[in-house]
């Protein structure tokens, strides 16, 4: 089966929109790893999706803003938080990429609920902060439900100018569109969609960070990030999950 191409212009999404939400004042860390590391953590019926040989460990703090279910408005206080997510690089055995969560820390414990429920997604409740000033955006975490407390992270990054061609590696990084989930017995593929990233170079100023090593990596956050860069956001929309093991349903 042919894996899809790498492209930063999203495929139509199939099915009906389930669900949309801005992401907003994002920064991509990423490290390069061996595909072997990963092999084990990825869901059944997927594999390390790899570029110029390796594959990739992301740590990815933002804005959540206005989410909401399927056409209707954005949910007021719930619809609105921080969320940092640790993130891996997959594509299954129909040649779709996508991405596996680790884990998404989210500062609304009522999201973090009806995630894990209804997607078995592996979201956890954090106490966060996303603030700028003087240039520099800063992002800190730390776990609160469930375990380990521990786990925790502080980001502060320099956004430079806008990259008006990304490359390859930031596009096969940033242009991903759909993510690879285990629920219910299943590995589920749930699309998304939304405009070409609008990316910017940036410095990373400060990394303490061991949400990483919690999410069954360790050591790969201790070295510097192989890949750092920023982005004021999308408006982002979802379609219905399907069996990864499914040909892309058709489109609506």
């Amino acid at each position: 089966m042919a894996v899809q191409p790498v492209s930063a212009s999203a495929p139509p999404l199939p099915g009906g929109r389930i669900m949309a939400q801005d992401w907003r004042d994002l920064t991509f860390l990423h490290w390069r790893v061996d595909p072997g590391v990963v092999a084990p953590l990825l869901p059944p019926g997927t594999r390390p999706d790899e570029h110029d040989g390796g594959t990739w460990v992301g740590l990815i703090p933002f804005r959540m803003v206005g989410a909401g279910l399927g056409r209707g408005p954005a949910v007021p206080y719930l619809g609105t938080f921080a969320e940092t997510n640790v993130r891996l690089y997959s594509v299954d055995d129909q040649g779709r990429r996508g991405v596996v969560f680790r884990t998404l820390e989210a500062s609304r414990l009522a999201v973090v609920l009806a995630a894990r429920a209804a997607f078995a997604l592996p979201y956890t409740w954090a106490r966060m902060r996303v603030s700028e000033a003087d240039g520099l955006l800063t992002y800190t975490s730390r776990r609160r439900w469930p375990g380990p407390r521990t786990a925790t992270t502080a980001v502060v990054v320099r956004p430079g100018p806008p990259s008006p061609s990304p490359g390859p590696l930031a596009e096969f990084l940033t242009a991903r569109w759909g993510l690879h989930t285990r629920a219910f017995g299943r590995t589920l593929y749930v699309p998304n969609t939304h405009e070409p990233w609008p990316l910017q170079e940036a410095e990373l100023v400060h990394l303490d960070d061991s949400l990483v090593a919690a999410a069954g990596l360790p050591g790969v956050a201790d070295r510097a990030p192989d890949s750092v860069l920023f982005s004021r956001g999308v408006r982002t929309e979802f379609a219905a999950p399907f069996d990864a093991r499914r040909p892309l349903p058709s489109r609506r």
